[in-house]
Order: structure tokens, then C-alpha cells, then sequence
């Protein structure tokens, strides 16, 4: 397919008076949550043994200070698990939660309800922040631990060229706000010979922001594919990074990836990619005593490395409650280790909740006056904190810069002011922004932080103060375990799936994916004759990755 057929959509940005009028736009929170409390979730014997979504009630509660989960079937009986390690970070967590525009468009009815009407349905709060798209199964690694189990089953998912565009096209028609930001996932993404293409067409198209999320052998082992990658457009590399050791790698992953993992951070060095995010895959008794080494090793190559996003592990599959306990870990588990193992450089009250952040998106799209991009996800669903690198590369936290939940407050305020149609909206809330200066605690960078809302919220001029930082977050996906109904309906982080339906991560994680490849995969053979592979795309299947 030529590239000229691909045009940006929308072709002219979406304001406000189309998306409903500024009213709409105005800030909120939910209510602050108490314990217990009750919401829905499925059995995960009725779906693991038969295939059956079965909704039942839950309750979360508190035990021994930390949020516990029961649900009872009538058929499999109770099932208690740990919800978040620390009941008290829940409470606080929960006051930063704000209600979100939502979906002007969704892509399926309401027929059979939460979560089997996944695509996005009518009854979703949030809309689509980070749009995932599976380019192929087909992964060059057999790790242990991996929630599409990927490379199994003697049949191929790997939606056509044609059929990636229009995924792609779909995820820019999302109204009021299309998706912003776009990550080529599987399988691995660049054991297709396509994904140089698909990434030129994602910045065509208009994504802001393209990534790969990647084990990272490929662009190790050959910088001139990374480089091409590179000059297609990628933006970021979600590279898998499980340790600082080879331990976790072994246990976790089959074999030993630390070398090609450190040769693919100097190869984004040398080609000058400077926006690399280590993702590791946090598991109870093979890499939790690494946390804080993780983020050291971050800092020490911070020329590259923006972000360490850590997942607590996803238990999919059968799985006893014993193993189950065991492997379990929570994100306060987790924050609590990383303010251990850095000697407290990253303590537990610096951390705020994904949906603390919506007021920012909203303050900047009405600044704009068009829809911008909102982090509404549940409370609960993950953590970040940024971490300010000084001069000596010793850092801290940017809660000593910065009185962040005075500033969030303030963003609120200057949101309010353009929605309520305040008089003279812009002059106030440039005088509020000046204003807020005394909420920073380290005055030399008042300048550098400002300047990015004072110039209509211009996301560039913060390069300058974003290059000394580093986010560090936490994102826990759910399993049939822990699953809760809630924290679906407020996903921001969604799959494309090739039938037009706009899936939750947790539900096609948990539940469709297995019905989205079986619709639409085909045996290895017949992929084969169609498809011609390349080498790389067949020793994805006949040959991986062991060294």
C-alpha cells in the first residue's frame, strides 16, 4: 500500500465547542474511597476450566493494613487474594482520582455487559491515552512468564499490512481526543519485516508519540535496523528489563539477556536515541531484591533512559493459591522496596496515583482549546513519582522541588476557569501560573517548568528541565484473580483489534485475546505461503533466541 494514501486524521484538530462545549471539560473527583467496599469481578475457575465469564460480586476490605479482595462462586467457592499492600496508600491514592471526558464514540453496544462487551462499549469512563496494536505472535524468545503467551499454538495472529493501517486509522478517529500515543506490541514487534513501515504510517497518520514495546534483541544485536527504526519515525523504545543481574533473566525469561540488553542501550546511544524506558516485570522471589539497583542503573545511563516503568507480575493461567501468594506482588510492595533499597532517596509519600495527572491534560487542552490527552485510569491501577537528577548525578525526589499536590490543585483551578468560562480565562490563569512560582520549592527552574503552560501549552519548552528527569511508575495488569470491573471501565490503555473494537489491556489480556487470534490467525503453513518470511520471521519460530 503507498504511503501517499495516509493522511493525517483528523486533518484539522478537534475543539471544544465540537466535542460538547467547555462546560463539559469542567474538573471533578470522585469520592474519596472507604473501606470495605463492594465491586464485580469474574471467577477464574468458571473462565479457566470452561471458557465462561462469569460475573460475580466482590468485596475489598482491609486486613493486617493491607486491601484485601474476596469473591465467592456459587460453583468454585471463595477466592481471597491481595488487592494493595497497604491499605492507608490506598485511601490516600483514592483522593486524587478525577472523572474524565470518557468516549463520544465507542466501538460496540451494550448486549451482555462489563466485561464481555469489551470494544470500547457505551458503559466506558475513560478514553484511549496509550493504544497498543499486536503486529504478530511471533516472538523470538519462550519466556516463562509472558501474558499473551506468546509464539504458542501452531498458529500465527499477524493482521496484514492493510489491516494494521486501518487499526491505526480507528485509533485516530477516537472523539473528543484521538489516541495520542501508539505502542507496536505481539509477540515482538520487530520480528515483522513490516514494522519500519507501520511506524512511518503511525507518525503520517498523526501519533505524536510512537514506541515499541520490545525484549530488544533485534535492535542489539543490528543498530543499522535500529537506526531504521529510528528514521521512521520511533520515538521510544518499551524495552523489557528485568535485572541488573543475569539471575532474573534466566528465571524469568529462559536464558541470559543482560548483554544484548546493555548493547542495545548503547546502540540507542550511538544513533542518538535518547528515550528509552526499562520495563521490569516485577515477580516475588526472582527480581524484587533488584528494584533500586534497576533505577541506579537508569540514572547512571541517563542520556537514554527516561522512564522505569515496573509491573508487578500478571498470574495468568492455573495456578495454585500457594504459588499464587507466593509470586504476588502489589505496587505499595513494591514502592515500599524501591524506598528501602535507595536508602529512602525515593520515599513512599512521593508517589501519586496515574489520575493525579488528568488536571494537567486538562488545563493544557483548554489552554489550546482542543481535547488533549487525559490519564483517567482507576486509582488503583498504578503509581509514578520523577526523580530530579542534579549536577553531581546524585537525585532526589521531585517532591523536593516541587509542592506537587499544591500545583495539581492549581491546574485544576486554571482548568475550571476556561470551562466555567470565566472572564478573561487566559489572563487569570497566566497570573495564576505565576502566581503558583510559590509552590516551587527550587526557584531555578521556575522558568524551565512554567514556560510550558505560559506559551499555550507548549509540551517542547519543558525539554530543557525534562532532560534531568527520570518518572519512575508502577503499573499492576489484572489476572482472573485480582480482577475488578471497575478498574476496567476506566482503562486508558488499550488494544486495536482488527474487527474495529477498542479493547481494554486487562480484558484482552485476561479474557479476548485468545478470541481475537483464534478469529483471526491462520495455520503456520498456510502463513507461510502467503507471507514469504524472512529470515528473521522464521527463526522467530523454528529458531529462538538462546545465547
Amino acid at each position: 500500500m503507498a504511503t501517499d494514501e495516509v493522511k493525517p486524521i483528523p486533518e484539522e484538530p478537534i475543539t471544544h465547542e465540537e466535542s460538547g462545549g467547555l462546560s463539559r471539560f469542567q474538573v471533578e473527583k470522585y469520592p474519596a474511597r472507604e473501606l470495605p467496599y463492594d465491586t464485580q469481578s469474574i471467577c477464574p475457575e468458571c473462565f479457566l476450566t470452561d471458557d465462561e465469564v462469569k460475573v460475580i460480586d466482590a468485596t475489598l476490605y482491609e486486613e493486617d493494613g493491607k486491601v484485601m479482595y474476596k469473591k465467592t462462586c456459587e460453583q468454585h467457592g471463595e477466592f481471597i487474594d491481595v488487592y494493595w499492600g497497604d491499605a492507608d496508600m490506598f485511601r490516600e491514592a483514592s483522593k486524587w482520582w478525577y472523572k474524565s471526558v470518557g468516549l463520544d464514540n465507542p466501538r460496540t453496544e451494550t448486549v451482555k455487559g462489563c466485561p464481555e462487551d469489551c470494544g470500547q462499549c457505551p458503559e466506558h469512563k475513560s478514553h484511549t491515552a496509550l493504544a497498543l496494536l499486536d503486529v504478530t505472535n511471533r516472538c523470538n524468545l519462550r519466556c516463562p512468564i509472558c501474558f499473551a503467551v506468546a509464539a504458542e499454538g501452531g498458529t500465527v495472529y499477524e493482521p496484514t499490512p492493510e489491516e494494521v493501517l486501518e487499526m491505526m486509522r480507528n485509533l485516530r478517529s477516537n472523539k473528543p481526543v484521538p489516541a495520542p500515543a501508539l505502542q507496536f506490541a505481539g509477540g515482538e514487534p520487530t520480528v515483522s519485516k513490516h514494522l519500519p513501515q507501520y511506524v512511518k504510517w503511525a507518525k503520517e497518520l498523526g501519533f505524536r508519540h510512537v514506541q515499541i514495546a520490545s525484549n530488544a534483541i533485534r535492535i542489539g544485536k543490528s543498530k543499522a535496523y535500529f537506526q531504521e527504526l529510528r528514521n521512521a519515525g520511533l520515538s521510544t523504545v518499551y524495552m523489557q528489563f528485568d535485572g541488573v543481574t543475569p539471575g532474573p533473566y534466566l528465571e524469568a525469561r529462559g536464558t541470559d539477556l543482560l548483554p544484548v540488553k546493555k548493547q542495545a542501550i548503547q546502540n540507542a546511544r550511538e544513533i542518538g536515541m535518547e528515550s528509552l524506558v526499562l520495563v521490569p516485570t516485577v515477580v516475588r522471589g526472582i527480581n524484587e531484591d533488584q528494584v533500586g539497583d534497576i533505577i541506579e542503573y537508569a540514572v547512571e545511563n541517563r542520556d537514554v533512559i527516561r522512564c522505569v516503568n515496573f509491573q508487578p507480575v500478571s498470574i495468568t493461567g492455573r495456578i495454585d493459591h500457594a504459588a499464587r501468594t507466593e509470586m504476588r506482588i502489589t505496587i505499595p510492595d513494591v514502592i515500599h522496596l524501591i524506598e528501602e533499597q535507595t536508602g529512602g532517596k525515593i520515599p513512599a509519600d512521593a508517589w501519586y496515583p496515574v489520575p493525579a495527572m488528568m488536571p494537567v491534560g486538562r488545563a493544557l487542552g483548554l489552554m489550546k482549546d482542543t481535547p488533549q490527552l487525559e490519564l483517567s485510569t482507576h486509582f488503583a491501577c498504578g503509581m509514578s513519582t520523577f526523580i530530579y537528577i542534579n549536577e553531581d548525578g546524585t537525585y532526589e525526589p521531585i517532591t523536593n522541588l516541587i509542592d506537587v499536590s499544591k500545583f495539581l490543585v492549581l491546574l485544576a483551578d486554571i482548568a475550571n476557569l476556561f470551562a466555567e468560562e470565566k472572564r478573561g480565562a487566559s489572563k487569570r490563569a497566566k497570573a495564576k501560573l505565576a502566581a503558583g512560582a510559590r509552590h516551587i520549592k527550587r526557584k531555578g527552574i521556575i522558568k524551565d517548568l512554567l514556560s510550558a503552560f505560559l506559551n499555550r501549552g507548549d509540551y517542547e519548552s519543558l525539554a530543557k528541565f525534562m532532560r534531568r528527569i527520570i518518572m519512575v511508575g508502577l503499573m499492576h495488569f489484572q489476572d482472573p484473580y485480582n480482577l475488578d470491573l471497575e478498574r476496567i471501565q476506566h482503562c486508558d490503555v488499550n488494544y486495536s483489534a482488527p474487527d474495529g473494537r477498542i479493547i481494554p489491556f486487562c480484558t484482552m489480556n485476561t479474557i479476548h485475546r485468545s478470541r481475537v487470534e483464534e478469529k483471526f490467525s491462520q495455520p503456520l503453513d498456510e502463513w507461510r505461503s502467503r507471507h514469504k518470511p524472512s529470515q528473521v520471521e522464521e527463526d522467530s519460530i523454528s529458531k529462538p533466541y538462546n545465547e
